[in-house]
């Protein structure tokens, strides 16, 4: 695989990941915007599997997502999305409900903005996300985000792959 997440941290606050995809934007926009798009990408650990995607995008919009494994739910995640320009730019909420190995208060509302720009039939992603202290920033950079990322992007290249072929 050519195209690598890198992940910074330019501030206390921040977490900035970047990602080239080998697909137009228009696909890589649809991939991320559709539930039933999103369900065939979006990493969950082996053995389980996301349960609900619901997406409204569009500003003040809402997304739900869940995962459960062979226990029962393991950990969900909502927002509101606050800015919609496709298939550009994303910007909303973010709160991890449970779960996830996250710290026990270190979940709060983060705000995360989505950018994507295509250059020769290649879509670069860049994602920040902003949390309200260096302990929730921190927090989420412990939880094996990071593995999480990286597995859901390579899920997706596989999605792109098939959809720019057909």
């Amino acid at each position: 695989m050519t195209n690598k997440l890198n992940i910074t941290t330019p501030s206390d606050l921040e977490i900035v990941m970047t990602r080239t995809f080998d697909a137009p934007r228009s696909l890589v926009w649809e991939a991320m915007s559709r539930p039933e798009l999103i369900k065939q990408w979006l990493f969950s650990p082996p053995g389980w599997s996301m349960t609900v995607c619901e997406e409204d995008v569009r500003v003040g919009g809402a997304f739900r997502w869940e995962w459960s494994g062979a226990e029962g739910p393991g950990m969900s995640m909502h927002g509101v999305y606050r800015e919609v320009v496709a298939p550009e730019r994303l910007v909303r909420t973010e709160v991890f409900d449970f779960g996830c190995g996250i710290p026990e208060g270190v979940s709060p509302e983060q705000v995360c903005t989505l950018v994507l720009q295509e250059e020769n039939g290649k879509t670069h992603l860049t994602l920040t996300a902003v949390y309200p202290s260096k302990e929730a920033r921190d927090g989420a950079l412990a939880s094996g985000m990071e593995e999480g990322v990286k597995a859901g992007y390579n899920q997706l290249d596989e999605l792109l792959s098939a959809r720019v072929a057909s």
